[in-house]
């Protein structure tokens, strides 16, 4: 009996040591094969640094200053030097691959925006020179340098030039009176006494006080000012957005964030988890730590966003750009009737003021009693008005291009606005947003084992603070200490831009 008894005492202790030796030896084989050839692969696919700065096994007397780990480590001080210029490049190249995006948007629509402008400028300057050449052939050719004129000026206005619009309205009107007056209104008037620079200065400098052309001057000026005046400003705030853009390009981060960084994504490298991510709260705070003068840009980008939005449905919408610009043909036309039927008083006025002999009038005399008009020369003769159907006779055969709604080849202006706000929905919070854009990047995990800088958690405990300056006092991951001049006078820009 007790030899089976101490049989099977024998058994179980044999068995024992067995057991132990085994582990024992499986213990010796693990600590040969435990070597830093994974952390030196991922050092060399990351281009942090040359190889041999990565040891062959893990040492224990290692000085280092960012990732003070328990325990061996893979890293050296060289190391981590490489690591911060490093996670420094990377951390970038996110920034500006998430700012790119928004860049394109800006800039590709503000040469979409301009490429349009130009498009309706050629198609408006080539209608208003048909409507001349077809209808008015016989002052024509000296009208057309005029003409390509205004639309000159108006595209230097729209380009931001300092070029005023009602100027260049009353500029054109004023070099064609001369050649209304000779042309059209007077056509037995030899043509060269406007070669003398004194009889066509006198025309041209009495043109508004004579109004020859009715309101229809005044009223183009204005309704051009207006629509035009909101794709200027859209032009130039889009510049301003590029300008910002640029500005952040050049991102500086401190020493307190670089470290924050590396202990953030390569830390964990030096206890040989190369494949570890960060905890999602964890990496907030590091990331909101870093970019805090960054998101401090948010209030003012919102605001800055919401007047591209008004400039563009101002330019679309009730001063639309387009067909102010369609307009221009019906305008001048207007305005060459309006003169052809007040031929006789304005030929009586201009032959008081600049005393041109000019015989008989060849303007149709017509008298009616319900229209009057107010000359600036108290010794004009009191102009005789025009009836309703005479006019609308001489309209109706000039009126022989009608106009139609512009369409280049791809977009309408407002299909292209609509598209414009579309995308500009879509990125009013980017700089409050890009702590979690460069989160998303770093693949960061939140209800599973995960990193939190110096150890390997189920959960990040710590506190994670909001977007700012003002919140990174409670941050318990980076220190920051100010706000980055260079943003600082972004932000001063963006708050000018009106």
């Amino acid at each position: 009996m007790f030899r089976g008894v101490f049989s099977r005492v024998n058994s179980c202790r044999c068995f024992w040591i067995f057991t132990v030796q085994l582990l024992f030896a499986v213990h010796v084989v693990d600590v040969q094969a435990y070597s830093c050839h994974e952390v030196r692969t991922a050092f060399q696919l990351r281009q942090v640094g040359p190889q041999h700065r990565v040891p062959d096994t893990p040492t224990t007397d290692v000085d280092l200053l960012i990732c003070k780990n328990k325990g061996p480590s893979c890293c050296t001080r060289k190391m981590e030097e490489s690591y911060q210029f490093a996670v420094k490049r990377e951390t970038l190249h996110n920034i500006h691959s998430y700012s790119y995006e928004l860049e394109h948007v800006i800039s590709g629509h503000s040469a979409a925006f301009q490429d349009m402008f130009q498009y309706l400028l050629s198609f408006s300057q080539g209608h208003l020179s048909s409507l001349l050449e077809v209808a008015y052939p016989v002052m024509s050719d000296k009208a057309l340098p005029h003409v390509n004129q205004l639309f000159s000026s108006l595209s230097l206005f729209l380009r931001g030039a300092n070029v005023s619009v009602e100027a260049a309205v009353n500029q054109f009107f004023n070099n064609l009176f001369p050649l209304v007056y000779t042309r059209l209104i007077n056509p037995g008037i030899d043509g060269s006494l406007m070669d003398d620079s004194e009889m066509g200065d006198c025309l041209r400098m009495i043109r508004q006080d004579v109004n020859p052309f009715g309101p229809h001057p005044a009223d183009m000026a204005q309704e051009l000012a207006e629509a035009l005046g909101a794709g200027r400003q859209l032009g130039l705030a889009l510049d301003e957005g590029m300008e910002v853009m640029n500005a952040t390009k050049h991102l500086g981060m401190t020493r307190e964030c670089l470290k924050g960084l590396v202990k953030m994504v390569y830390c964990s490298h030096c206890s040989g988890l190369t494949l570890i991510k960060p905890c999602a709260g964890y990496c907030l705070n590091v990331m909101r730590g870093c970019l805090a003068s960054v998101s401090e840009l948010d209030q003012s980008w919102r605001r800055y966003t919401s007047l591209l939005e008004q400039l563009t449905h101002a330019m679309v919408g009730h001063h639309s750009l387009e067909l102010a610009l369609l307009e221009i043909r019906g305008r001048v036309n207007k305005a060459l009737l309006y003169a052809e039927l007040h031929g006789p008083l304005i030929t009586a006025t201009v032959d008081k003021v600049c005393g041109l002999s000019t015989g008989e009038p060849t303007s149709p005399e017509v008298t009616t009693s319900t229209v009057t008009w107010s000359s600036p020369f108290p010794s004009a003769p009191t102009p005789q008005p025009l009836p309703e159907q005479w006019l609308s006779q001489l309209a109706h055969l000039r009126n022989s291009f009608p106009l139609k709604p512009s369409k280049n080849n791809k977009h309408s202006l407002r299909t292209l606005s609509r598209e414009f706000l579309m995308y500009l929905q879509r990125y009013k919070s980017f700089f409050a947003a890009l702590p979690e854009m460069m989160c998303e990047v770093e693949n960061v995990v939140d209800d599973a084992t995960c990193w939190s800088g110096e150890d390997v958690v189920q959960s990040y405990s710590g506190k994670t603070v909001g977007n700012g300056l003002h919140a990174q006092r409670q941050n318990p991951e980076v220190k920051v200490r100010g706000v980055d001049p260079t943003l600082a006078e972004v932000k001063a820009r963006l708050d000018s831009t009106r």
